[in-house]
């Protein structure tokens, strides 16, 4: 049975990425998009919809997107769909769905007046991501 698992996202920041490292020392960036969309319902009326989606990054991707993304940020992010479930401490269980990074391309300028990029910086604009710990 086949099967593909590929999702591109264009969308804004909506608070600071949070940098944490696992217990091995694996850095992991996690951060929440914005992805807006536009229609017409079939009176004509214009509407807009918001999606919120959760995006993980691994490695050194990770450390990059924690020094150089912000609140607001505009983002392309290419990755896969994961399913992720836990127990709460009150015995329910939750699961959620979010986005494990494989590319994340910094798009528009940084807040506030930018230095000239130099060559490192645009090599680190689009490393791949590593693959999670487990």
């Amino acid at each position: 049975m086949a099967s593909f698992n590929k999702v591109i996202l264009l969308g804004n920041l909506t608070k600071d990425p949070e940098l944490r490292y696992t217990p091995n020392g694996s850095p992991v960036c996690n951060f929440d998009l914005a992805v807006n969309r536009t229609y017409t319902t079939q009176a004509g009326e214009k509407r807009d919809e918001v999606c919120y989606i959760t995006i993980v990054v691994w490695g050194k991707q990770a450390e990059n997107c924690a020094e150089y993304l912000a609140k607001g940020r505009t983002t392309l992010v290419e990755g896969h769909l994961q399913q992720r479930s836990w127990e709460t401490p009150e015995g329910q269980r939750r699961s959620k769905h979010e986005v494990v990074a494989e590319r994340v391309q910094f798009i528009g300028g940084r807040k506030g007046p930018a230095p000239e990029p130099s060559e490192s910086d645009e090599e680190h604009r689009s490393l791949e991501a590593d693959e999670p710990p487990f």
